[in-house]
């Protein structure tokens, strides 16, 4: 698997139109990014989308982040990975995880007994016939780990893992139980604004969203905050251990942060104010600073 140091979450850019997404992803691939990363919620179908950007781009890694194991059995999943990483050898990285209940739900699903899921989903995974030739190398699985008991799951069962909306303490938490071999690559997001006022005024959208899903208020809790300060939009202290604001330098030092924490390679969602535009110049500046 080879992420790089530094690769770019898509967030609302994978929204674009397909030439715009095309011509972007393009682009980010030559700033030296290591990794396209691209979700799942009711945007484009993940591995459609992925064969879209790696159709796009030459060399640069093209990961999920994550595709739901609510919305599509494990045969389908795992044989979807394995179609792209024949046809892309070694640059297609399969992410998955459980979700959220509203998500799930909301597509006539039902959420339940997430660990014990997942664990199933992996195992099924792991037997699904497929007649095709087997890619060489197999794609490898990351799970979106949050807690302890996932976490572990993802040392034992699978490549690693990739957190989102986690601040640093998370990364240093992370870590320790993953051990020194599994990858870990959260997700980081940035606010191109010199103070608070512009930075919050930009993830507004971003931090009601995710402050409203219980797994994440959760983690956050178990990680010291108190659900005070975790009432959408959350206060300041939550914003600013989520969100990396200010200078490019110091945006750039988060990552560095999450890097000495124990994160093998965060991937940059930027946040801007214009969804239907791609922040090429924003990610034009910091990739010097962060993709060696």
């Amino acid at each position: 698997m080879n992420l790089g140091p530094a690769g770019v979450w898509l967030g609302s850019m994978a929204n674009l139109p397909a030439a715009a997404l095309r011509q972007a992803v393009a682009e980010i691939e030559a700033m030296g990014f290591g990794t396209i990363w691209i979700g799942e919620a009711v945007g484009r179908e993940p591995f459609a989308a992925c064969a879209l950007i790696l159709s796009s781009t030459s060399q640069v890694t093209v990961a999920t982040g994550i595709a739901n194991i609510w919305v599509r059995d494990a045969t389908a999943m795992i044989n979807g990975a394995r179609t792209l990483a024949e046809a892309w050898p070694g640059r297609f990285v399969l992410g998955i995880g459980v979700s959220h209940v509203p998500l799930v739900n909301a597509r006539g699903h039902q959420y339940e007994r997430p660990l014990t899921a997942m664990g199933a989903y992996l195992e099924a995974m792991e037997n699904a016939p497929y007649r095709p030739p087997m890619p060489d190398p197999p794609p490898p699985v990351l799970l979106a780990a949050l807690g302890v008991k996932m976490m572990q799951l993802a040392r034992e069962r699978t490549a690693g893992a990739h957190p989102y909306f986690v601040p640093v303490e998370h990364t240093l938490e992370a870590r320790r139980i993953l051990g020194g071999d599994p990858v870990l690559a959260p997700e980081q997001a940035v606010v191109f604004a010199r103070n608070r006022e512009g930075a919050r005024k930009t993830g507004e959208r971003y931090m009601k969203t995710y402050l409203n899903l219980e797994n994440y208020c959760r983690n956050l809790e178990r990680l010291g905050w108190s659900r005070d300060e975790l009432e959408p939009p959350g206060d300041d202290r939550i914003f600013d251990a989520v969100v990396a604001w200010g200078e490019d330098e110091a945006i750039a030092s988060r990552v560095r942060q999450h890097r000495d924490a124990g994160a093998d390679h965060v991937a940059v969602q930027v946040l801007t104010l214009t969804p239907d535009r791609a922040p090429l110049e924003d990610l034009r500046r910091l990739a010097p600073l962060i993709v060696t």
